[in-house]
């Protein structure tokens, strides 16, 4: 694996808005972290992002991505019950930043990864 990992975003842009800051959220996480040439693949909603997260993963062009391919995955979907509650989750809100977090998950599965292929 290279020094820099190599990480995909997969983006449902059904609401605009709501993707564009938890695609912030993901972005300053992965800057933070020195990762910056991030490619984002976009898709209308939330039901096509398991398939072209597989296709990202399976490109092999990737550490990041999907599940069953082995290659860590961040879910960044929210799961809420109104627009309020999804502004509150995104970059900018009030509580927890889910892209972010999701950014968070990836970066720590590697981590382990990584530690796991060095020799003891």
């Amino acid at each position: 694996m290279s020094a820099e990992p190599r990480v995909a975003l997969c983006v449902a842009r059904f609401y605009a808005e709501l993707a564009a800051r938890l695609e912030r959220g993901a972005r300053e996480a992965l800057a933070e972290a020195d990762v910056d040439d991030v490619p984002a693949f976009s898709v209308p909603g939330a039901f096509e992002l398991p398939t072209i997260a597989l296709y990202a993963a399976r490109s092999g062009r990737f550490d990041g991505v999907a599940l069953d391919t082995g290659v860590p995955c961040g879910f960044g979907v929210l799961t809420v019950d109104t627009m309020e509650q999804a502004l509150a989750r995104v970059s900018g809100g009030d509580k927890r930043d889910t892209g972010e977090h999701a950014v968070e998950a990836v970066l720590a599965a590697l981590a382990v990864r990584r530690q796991l292929q060095s020799p003891s």
